[in-house]
């Protein structure tokens, strides 16, 4: 039994008695033993000691929730301070050619919807393709066969029930489920670590740059709830609804294949440890969204492997084995100024390299570890699009590393600690990433 003091190891088993993720900290042995003496009438004072224990901890944890929240408000702000960049460069440029100028809000809707985006909303609108044509490219409409079913399929959802249209319908979704997920990734942070390790946890996630993309009509904040909750299913055992949550991530992302990695080696550990078979319900169902994916859109389009083929031929998604990250941080160490992308994928690749540096310092349950292994290594292999904040991002057990290994500030020392500073000032110049990231996306069209 492991006291409240130890540091978590990759791979821990969940608890004995599994406490709820809001609970504080303790020995489960001594709070199970506390419930046995209360139920037989003895010593009440035990009894008061628990519940004023449990209180506190409910307290602190909706304390560290409000925290994250109000992290994600301010984070969205800066998303839309970059997008008012765009709304102001076309206002300007269509007042000196005389022309009548569009409206604020739909200039920033058009910078929420663009890219992925757009063709996201193409198949809320559309379906699949009934038929590829041969060596098409992503001009053709037929090009959004490269993407998965279930964002737009749940874009499909709200529109039919709520007013505004599909595209207001997009990034509504998406606005609930960035909050969603940063519940989650809180939710994890407190089981593995305490709440304050998931306050810092959920700050960090909601205003790193690449948060941007939970504004926008893409499927990472779907995906990131749907993989937060599976991890959170893992860490409890729960090896049914966890397949079933990872069979869903399967069908919104091509890289929620690292989630059914991550339901592997949770069944590997929970078997070599305990014998539990029934691990294997999560590994068996984790893929099925990908296989039943590619069989729908094959039987529609009437081709085999359609999808492999409009990826390869539409978007040139062949595999470079991370050489176009090292050659996109070559040019931007020799010409710095020369391409926003090769910034992007250097201040990425830093990013993540200081985020493996916190999960070497504060171990994560193996899971998370093969989770975000392979995010990052599906990340690197493309020839096309490599590193960029957004595919950082999706590796979010990361965040809950670099919170737990940030030194906290001490307590009762005079003045402001350097702890504490870093740390504002990491908080500060990611707000400024987002601004600018989303601007840049918007103003200069470089790939998100």
């Amino acid at each position: 039994m492991s006291r409240p003091d130890a540091r978590p190891t990759p791979g821990d088993a969940a608890p004995v008695r599994r406490r709820p993720p809001h609970d504080p900290p303790g020995d489960d042995l001594g709070d199970a033993r506390a419930d046995e003496r209360v139920g037989a009438g003895a010593d009440p004072t035990n009894a008061t000691t628990a519940t004023t224990a449990t209180t506190e901890g409910s307290t602190t944890w909706r304390r560290a929730v409000g925290v994250g929240l109000v992290a994600y408000a301010v984070s969205r702000l800066c998303v839309l301070s970059g997008a008012a960049v765009r709304a102001m460069q076309v206002t300007v440029d269509r007042r000196e050619d005389g022309e009548v100028a569009q409206g604020a809000v739909e200039i920033m809707t058009g910078v929420f919807t663009q890219w992925d985006g757009a063709w996201y909303l193409e198949l809320a609108r559309r379906g699949y393709p009934e038929s590829v044509p041969a060596d098409i490219t992503f001009n053709q409409l037929e090009a959004r066969a490269a993407f998965f079913p279930l964002f737009p399929s749940a874009v499909r959802v709200v529109d039919a029930v709520l007013p505004g249209g599909d595209t207001m319908a997009a990034l509504g979704l998406n606005l609930v489920l960035g909050a969603v997920s940063v519940v989650l990734v809180g939710l994890l942070a407190a089981r593995v670590f305490d709440d304050a390790v998931a306050a810092r946890a959920m700050v960090l996630y909601a205003v790193f740059p690449g948060s941007f993309v939970l504004s926008f009509a893409y499927s990472e904040a779907l995906f990131v709830v749907l993989a937060a909750a599976c991890l959170l299913f893992l860490l409890d055992e729960r090896w049914l609804l966890a397949g079933l949550a990872a069979a869903l991530a399967t069908a919104t992302r091509p890289n929620g294949v690292a989630i059914a990695v991550a339901c592997l080696v949770a069944a590997i550990v929970a078997i070599r440890r305990r014998r539990d078979w029934s691990s294997l319900v999560a590994v068996a169902l984790a893929p099925l969204g990908f296989v039943l994916f590619q069989l729908d859109v094959d039987r529609i389009a009437g081709e085999r492997g359609i999808w492999f083929r409009v990826q390869t031929e539409a978007w040139s998604e062949g595999t470079s084995y991370g050489m176009t990250a090292i050659g996109n941080s070559v040019g931007f160490l020799t010409s710095p100024f020369d391409s926003p992308a090769d910034a992007l994928t250097v201040l990425s690749l830093v990013a993540l390299a200081i985020m493996v540096v916190a999960a070497v310092r504060r171990p994560l349950p193996w899971p998370w570890v093969a989770f975000s292994a392979v995010v990052v290594v599906l990340m690197l292999l493309p020839e096309t699009v490599t590193a960029r904040p957004r595919f950082v991002f999706t590796a979010f057990p990361l965040f809950i590393a670099v919170a737990a290994w940030w030194p906290r500030p001490r307590v009762g020392t005079d003045g402001v600690g350097w702890a504490r500073t870093s740390w504002d000032l990491v908080l500060v110049m990611c707000g400024a990433g987002l601004v600018v990231l989303t601007s840049a996306y918007a103003v200069f069209a470089a790939i998100p």
